[in-house]
């Protein structure tokens, strides 16, 4: 099969990196959009995506997109597509999406046109009319912006931040894909000691990790498309192969702590599970009290947000004594995650950069602070 298209979506303020990524991977061809980058390649570099990205939520491949006003125009479109070229006549195809700012805006609406369209595409293709769907899974996913809809096949199936390594969480744990950008936009790679002192369940520092090692985080799961038929198998075997020839291996320096024993603890089983454990170390520590020497390091962190009136007292103290610690060690920098609109007067300190950043819905600053 000849170059497709792909599409990647990532939450908003992650193209960059994901962009960067992909250039990494040598794909020349990478064009970020709003909440999503878009590239073209050859089936290789779909399970390369796949494996090796760090930062995306999932790859995509990309059918067309065409206007879409009506439900009339949205038929039509969807049934010039060549269905048959991926989706074979026992495959099970459900329909997923979402309508932002269109005339078409009732979602299940458009979920059962774009499957009638495509069942009869595919039943004049396969002389059928009736599809049992008891084979092999291709998601459809339809987007439907500002009138133009977009029609992909999902390649990953569960999204990319599910590395596999965290089924124990704790509260609100930050999402693999962020705090694996969130490294990337420290420009961690592995030199020089690592700190996170809000660790939770330890995602940030696991995510340091494994960039620190270059491992890449699909290497240990699968993906929908690996089943499909077009793909041969080999084409997935020699991405995992590309993969592990690139790993590093050295002595780092990564530390995560957190007052609470029982999250450590769960940091500790998912560093495990990774494959990182042995050159992670948690331990239980007040982040208030943090004094640490280093002759070069970086503290990449999450620390609670205060979403509701009692729990933001509680934050902004943290934020304050955190503050003082911080600003009373030498040669740290600091990336500190937050969505409280007072964090630099709480903190103490004027961030020497900002970033704006999404976990999940939620509008967040990445402060910066360097020494």
């Amino acid at each position: 099969m000849s170059n497709l298209e792909y599409c990647v979506p990532c939450l908003f303020g992650l193209e960059g990196p994901v962009g960067d990524e992909l250039r990494r991977m040598g794909i020349a061809d990478v064009r970020p959009e709003n909440g999503r980058v878009k590239f073209s390649g050859d089936l290789s570099v779909l399970a390369a995506a796949n494996i090796r990205l760090r930062c995306g939520e999932r790859v995509l491949i990309e059918l067309g997109s065409f206007p879409a006003e009506s439900f009339d125009q949205l038929f039509e479109g969807v049934k010039k597509l060549p269905w048959e070229n991926f989706i074979p006549a026992t495959g099970k195809f459900p329909v997923k999406g979402h309508c932002l700012n269109s005339k078409l805006f009732s979602v299940p609406d458009c979920q059962k046109i774009v499957k009638k369209a495509v069942v009869s595409r595919l039943g004049e293709k396969y002389g059928i009319s009736w599809f049992q769907e008891d084979g092999e899974t291709y998601q459809i996913q339809f987007s439907i912006m500002k009138d133009t809809a977009y029609l992909y096949l999902d390649t990953s199936g569960t999204g990319l931040h599910k590395r596999g390594y965290r089924p124990a969480a704790g509260v609100a744990p930050l999402r693999e894909t962020l705090a694996a950008a969130m490294v990337t936009l420290a420009r961690y790679r592995g030199k020089g000691d690592f700190c996170d002192p809000f660790c939770g369940s330890g995602t940030l520092p696991i995510e340091a990790a494994l960039i620190a090692k270059n491992r890449a985080p699909g290497l240990n799961r699968s993906f929908s498309a690996e089943q499909w038929g077009f793909i041969e198998k080999k084409v997935w075997s020699s991405a995992r192969e590309e993969a592990v020839s690139r790993e590093f291996s050295g002595e780092y320096s990564i530390i995560g702590t957190d007052n609470d024993p029982k999250v450590v603890e769960y940091a500790k089983q998912n560093a495990k599970r990774a494959g990182v454990d042995e050159i992670v170390r948690f331990e239980i520590a007040d982040a208030m009290n943090f004094d640490r020497k280093t002759d070069r390091g970086i503290i990449v962190t999450n620390p609670p947000y205060g979403e509701r009136i009692m729990e933001k007292r509680e934050a902004e103290g943290l934020y304050k004594g955190f503050g003082e610690a911080f600003i009373a060690q030498e040669n740290w920098s600091l990336y500190l995650l937050s969505s409280h609109t007072e964090f630099e007067r709480t903190f103490g300190k004027i961030a020497d950069k900002k970033r704006k950043l999404y976990n999940g819905m939620i509008k967040c600053d990445l402060y910066c602070y360097n020494k």
